[in-house]
């Protein structure tokens, strides 16, 4: 992974589901914790209450559409695989093929997840960065990061045992069984060479090749309250004019757009969880400028959130906080 892209995740999580004042900023990557990555306290005088970690992330980091675990409201959690989407995933994989390739075919999976929790999830809600952005790494990251690369394969290669490692799962296809806390990095493995890092730009590239085939993927928005009722916001309304949904696949308008919007969102959802808000949200704004800061985007000022009233989704978890 590419500095730009390691750094603004690690950022991100560690303001909105870790704590961003400690002297050990950090994050859990399962659920609520009070000791830091680096043995200190996680959750500092500046914090208000106990972070969620990632499992506690649902709507800010987390979000429905998983490749490989369930929707919050339908299964109860967010955290456990499940074998079902697993062999899906595991299916879709063509063996003896280059990594970009098999993400390519990993389109048809991905597709019929989203279509899954729309017919299936009335809380279904897909936010601008857990949905447009995050949920979609779970179909990139794997061929892109965890494929073994070799004289071969040199932009990589998802072998079926390589991807069962790295999820913690055992047996043969049809028979598969999960191990929680068993995910490892296989023997022999080795990972992309220095100077082709995944970047920021690379992942964006990902995530337009499947959005111009369905254009939905790119719609923050979600179920209104039934199955099958998904309907997209309104971006103009939302953004006031700035941004228009039928054009963020062109250009720069889709990183523009989902870091901006970040930006814009992060102090109301966030209001009472630090004592020094500003300070809290400084790592995250200069993130942010560093991803867009050189792309002339338009300025966004103020947000309509009231365009998100008609998602119960939304209003039952804003931000995960």
């Amino acid at each position: 992974m590419a500095l730009d892209l390691g750094t603004f995740l690690a950022v991100y999580g560690t303001v909105f589901d870790g704590d961003a004042l400690s002297l050990t900023p950090g994050y859990s990557i399962g659920g609520p914790a009070s000791i830091g990555l680096l043995g200190g306290l996680l959750s500092g005088p500046g914090i208000t209450r106990t972070p969620s970690g990632l499992s506690g992330s649902h709507n800010n980091y987390e979000s429905d559409t998983s490749a490989s675990r369930g929707d919050q409201y339908v299964f109860g959690n967010n955290d456990l695989l499940q074998i079902p989407f697993f062999q899906q995933y595991y299916d879709a994989l063509l063996e003896n093929t280059p990594a970009p390739q098999q993400y390519t075919n990993l389109f048809r999976f991905r597709q019929s997840r989203f279509n899954y929790s729309i017919e299936t999830n009335p809380y279904f809600f897909f936010p601008q960065f857990a949905g447009v952005l995050v949920a979609p790494a779970g179909y990139a990251f794997p061929p892109a990061m965890m494929s073994n690369h070799s004289a071969q394969y040199p932009q990589g290669y998802l072998d079926k045992e390589t991807f069962k490692s790295f999820f913690a799962v055992t047996g043969e296809s049809g028979n598969f069984k999960y191990q929680p806390g068993y995910e490892r990095i296989p023997d022999n493995w080795y990972k992309r060479a220095i100077g082709t890092e995944y970047s920021i730009p690379a992942f964006l590239l990902d995530v337009l090749q499947y959005a111009h085939q369905d254009p939905r993927l790119l719609s923050v928005g979600g179920n209104t309250g039934t199955t099958n009722s998904f309907t997209g916001v309104n971006v103009t309304a939302l953004t006031k004019g700035v941004f228009n949904g039928g054009t963020l696949a062109q250009g720069n308008n889709l990183q523009c757009f989902i870091f901006q919007l970040i930006q814009a969102e992060a102090p109301g959802l966030l209001t009472g969880l630090y004592e020094d808000l500003t300070k809290a949200l400084q790592p995250l704004t200069d993130s942010i400028q560093g991803a867009i800061g050189g792309l002339g985007c338009p300025q966004l000022m103020e947000l309509d959130r009231s365009q998100y009233e008609k998602y119960p989704g939304y209003k039952k978890n804003p931000g995960g906080l």
